[in-house]
């Protein structure tokens, strides 16, 4: 008898999208999406669309786009939420309404003043109406396990009534422990008829540090769905790491007999996409994916290493995406080397796209002697972004010493034409904040600033996330260049450029309600 296979659920642009920090625009939920199809998740959770226009319209983009996965919408169990749902859904080609109610008595009682009786009456109708959309219907007992095992029993028997196809328990606050959760589930399956007709999901968060631990005790138990995030992000503590899951059950396939239709070797790839897009960096000691995962500096493991990988790793750097060699591109490679590079790191891009790569591309090649693949990455995010670039980037002069103020000479250039303003300040990159918010008229208030590097050597490029509020508003800007200061102007522009298509947007919308 072969593997059974277990569904990955992936929530990266809806919980994962809720951590602090890792707030995505339109077009970046649409690169991570293509990112996800490429990995061949299995459903792809796009939103919670009636929480803002904005996440209405990433479910509707995605939902039109990504044709393979399951493309699943997060909704309340009351009708305006299930019905917008709905909408935002109605073009994919595989759609799932995704429908939730607590269950545990603290948060009946204290975030939604109801009855267990009012509760199941609300799950009744809710999964009834999702069910009148499409038959996939998965429906969420939210705070499952500091819940009543009863009543939950009670809960599941309500939702396969009224036709959930699909009953996720999930650890909402990250509170179980893995033999519990197992028990929980056995319970569940022994005492809810039908259970075995439907798909049991499990969705756990890492408040403990367990959910990945968590996650495969409920595949054991019996759960065939597994909800997770690329890199683990999400609320608080962060959910379960999609990457971990899949290559716990890849590596131990001996005591976990079970498969998933993950391409693993693209992992690698989606991590750090999500980081270059969100600027949540992956820790260095994460597991499979961070940057000490497979590296060695014990002389014990070293020598132990020299003689066989096998001695101190248990999967190869390759069976996730990790690339041993480095890529040799240079300013002498031609366009159709470098489009293909990029379609291996899972951006297809089109001819104006990859003209504007190339251009950033050959500028980076005369700065260094090794092109990485981070560097593309960092090329791909920073360059090719769609968010209307309302100020370009002339020109940029900045000086700075120990006995003297910094100053800043920057050139941008607009509509209107170019512009040029000198600032000082307390250091370069302050000066060059101030001369570009002297020539867009704006007022940035620096909440965030953050600077890696995204490759190796001296010469290596800088990447610079910055979150900067204007109006009272929040802006992340990204920028990438082998001169910091000058990464620094192009994360702020970013920032900037954002704040005012989100300026625009605002006022079209008010205009389309006749405010």
């Amino acid at each position: 008898m072969g593997a059974q296979r277990i569904a990955i659920f992936d929530t990266t642009l809806r919980d994962g999208e809720q951590s602090p920090g890792c707030s995505m625009n339109l077009e970046e939920k649409l690169q991570m999406a293509r990112q996800l199809e490429a990995l061949q998740v299995d459903v792809i959770e796009a939103g919670f669309p009636v929480a803002s226009d904005d996440d209405f319209a990433a479910v509707q983009a995605i939902a039109r786009e990504c044709r393979g996965p399951v493309i699943a919408a997060l909704c309340r169990a009351i009708p305006r939420d299930i019905e917008r749902a709905w909408e935002a859904l109605k073009e994919a080609e595989h759609p799932r309404i995704h429908t939730f109610l607590a269950t545990s008595d603290i948060h009946l009682s204290y975030k939604l003043q109801k009855t267990r009786e009012e509760a199941l009456q609300m799950i009744r109708e809710g999964v009834a109406l999702a069910k009148s959309f499409t038959p996939d219907v998965e429906f969420s007992a939210e705070d499952a396990t500091r819940s009543d095992w009863d009543f939950l029993v009670e809960v599941c028997k309500v939702a396969l009534e009224a036709g959930a196809t699909v009953l996720n328990i999930p650890d909402t606050v990250g509170y179980t422990v893995p033999d519990e959760y197992g028990r929980l589930i056995t319970h569940l399956r022994m005492n809810v008829p039908g259970i075995d007709q439907a798909t049991i999901s499990v969705h756990c968060h890492n408040d403990l540090g367990l959910a990945a631990a968590n996650s495969l005790a409920a595949v054991m138990a019996g759960a065939r769905q597994v909800e997770c995030t690329i890199n683990g992000i999400g609320e608080r503590a962060g959910n379960a790491a999609l990457e971990e899951v899949v290559m716990a059950l890849s590596v131990r396939r001996d005591a976990l007999p079970f498969e998933t239709g993950v391409r693993r070797e693209l992992l690698y790839r989606a991590s750090q996409a999500l980081a270059n897009i969100t600027g949540s960096e992956v820790q260095a000691n994460k597991a499979i994916v961070g940057r000490n995962a497979f590296a060695h500096e014990s002389g014990i493991h070293q020598h132990g290493m020299l003689s066989h990988h096998s001695t101190y790793e248990i999967m190869t750097p390759e069976s996730v995406g990790v690339r041993r060699s480095s890529l040799v591109l240079g300013k002498h490679s031609g366009r159709h080397a470098l489009a293909k590079r990029f379609e291996e790191l899972g951006y297809n891009l089109d001819r104006v796209g990859l003209d504007k790569a190339y251009k950033l591309f050959t500028k980076l090649s005369d700065q260094k002697k090794e092109i990485f693949d981070e560097d593309l990455l960092a090329i791909v995010q920073d360059g090719l972004t769609h968010i209307p670039e309302v100020y370009k980037l002339r020109a940029l002069q900045a000086t700075a010493g120990t006995a003297m103020f910094a100053t800043a000479l920057v050139t941008l250039a607009s509509e209107a034409g170019d512009a040029t303003e000198t600032a000082m300040g307390d250091g370069p990159v302050n000066a060059v904040f101030a001369a570009v918010d002297k020539l867009t008229g704006l007022s940035g208030r620096l909440l965030d600033y953050r600077l890696h590097s995204v490759s190796r050597g001296a010469d290596a490029v800088g990447e610079v996330f910055v979150q900067v509020d204007f109006d009272g508003q929040p802006h992340g800007g990204k920028g990438a260049s082998t001169d910091v200061v000058e990464a620094s102007l192009r994360a702020y522009l970013n920032a900037v450029n954002k704040a005012l298509f989100a300026r625009r947007a605002k006022k079209s919308q008010a205009v389309e309600a006749g405010v």
